[in-house]
């Protein structure tokens, strides 16, 4: 009993110092994250306007889902230059690079006259964001006071940051017309880019240059394979609700935005303040486990809910949230913790692996309702998520090695 109590105090007290170093950070890191967060606000930024980019452009929810395809197919085969990108000229030119992509490609995807040449830029867009997140969890990982576990999480906090603002801020401009949230996601990052040249010093260059096969030679180590397996199929849970559900909602662009900023400020709070004590109390691939299995449930009762039910959507979308934000946070640690790779190239092995679920998951999710009727998409990203869940179940030996001690 009394070995108990000392471990609840242990992880009390671990608890407690990584709140405290969480909040004494330098400036670089707090400027890289604030960056991150413009950067992140792209993914969500058209959820609310997907309607009406559909009818202003004459498009349908397959043609209009092609914007994420685009963009994260883009952003995953582009990982796997991140790193040979960033250790020859290093990492603040590879951010500002990124960055200044961002900014040409959301210019130019405001200026559209058509669905095709919208696609052709988010893809742009996607590159530009390949090179500034990848480089920026590296550069906030090594930056950061307080260890790996603290940078992560404030990347995981920048990144539900971000994705939560993304819907509000694409209403309010959507709203009031749809173009307009891609001049203003513009004109963030072009301040993201004049902040990180002033306030980020030059970064020096790796002592080693990763090769172009290097995050496929990662690969190869069973734990952040399993890893990005688990995500790839955990991903299409992810973005069959932030891609699909805006069309089954039936609301304005100031409606979608506000069921989406709700469900992006739980996957924010969810992951910087309840995934770190799950995975204290109970472990790393238990809490991914049960957590992808309560999102499998999740999305069979928005099936259930899909056609009529827009109250029942609405609350289970949000409450996904939750669920999204504890997964994101464990899976970007293992990621990052259960290899011996470098944090780069274990970031890019990582990411290109799974945002090709991000990729894929908005296109079959919108075709599967075309051809089968809206409650398909939910059911078939639920079997997926079970996979991913099954996945980690399965290669549970190999993650272990990486599991905090838990009372």
């Amino acid at each position: 009993m009394g070995h108990d109590q000392h471990g609840a105090g242990d992880t009390v007290a671990t608890l407690e110092r990584e709140t405290t170093s969480l909040l004494h950070q330098p400036k670089t890191l707090w400027a890289t994250a604030l960056a991150s967060v413009f950067a992140f606000m792209g993914i969500g930024l058209v959820d609310p306007i997907l309607p009406a980019i559909a009818t202003n452009l004459r498009a349908s929810q397959a043609e209009v889902s092609l914007l994420f395809t685009s963009y994260f197919l883009i952003t995953a085969l582009a990982m796997l230059i991140t790193g040979v990108i960033s250790s020859r000229i290093g990492g603040k030119k590879t951010l500002l690079i990124g960055l200044a992509l961002i900014v040409v490609f959301a210019s130019l995807s405001g200026l559209s006259n058509g669905v095709a040449q919208l696609v052709g830029f988010r893809a742009g867009w996607g590159l530009g964001n390949a090179l500034f997140v990848a480089t920026a969890l590296a550069v906030i990982v090594g930056v950061a006071s307080g260890g790996s576990g603290v940078a992560i999480v404030l990347y995981e906090a920048a990144l539900g940051l971000g994705i939560s603002l993304g819907p509000l801020v694409g209403a309010l401009l959507g709203g009031w017309q749809w173009r307009a949230p891609f001049f203003g996601t513009a004109v963030l990052m072009a301040a993201a880019f004049i902040a990180l040249v002033v306030l980020l010093p030059k970064l020096p260059a790796p002592d080693t240059r990763t090769r172009l096969r290097d995050p496929l030679i990662a690969l190869g180590h069973g734990g952040l394979r399993t890893t990005a397996i688990a995500a790839f199929f955990y991903n299409f849970g992810f973005f069959t609700v932030l891609a699909y559900v805006p069309f089954i909602l039936g609301m304005t662009a100031y409606g979608i935005g506000a069921v989406f900023f709700g469900w992006g400020v739980l996957l924010a709070v969810c992951s910087v303040f309840l995934a770190p004590v799950l995975q204290n109390r109970f472990g790393t691939s238990t809490v991914l486990v049960g957590s992808l299995v309560g999102l499998a449930v999740a999305l069979g009762l928005l099936a259930v809910f899909a056609v009529g039910v827009v109250p029942a959507v609405v609350v289970l979308t949000i409450l996904s949230g939750a669920l999204l934000g504890v997964n994101n946070t464990l899976f970007t640690e293992l990621a990052m913790e259960v290899s011996d790779s470098p944090r780069p190239v274990a970031s890019a092995a990582y990411n290109g692996v799974r945002w090709l679920g991000g990729a894929l998951a908005p296109f079959v999710a919108t075709t599967l309702a075309e051809q089968f009727g809206p409650r398909v998409p939910f059911l078939s990203a639920g079997v997926l998520v079970l996979v991913s869940a099954a996945v980690v179940l399965g290669g549970r030996r190999l993650l272990n090695g990486h599991e905090p001690e838990h009372v």
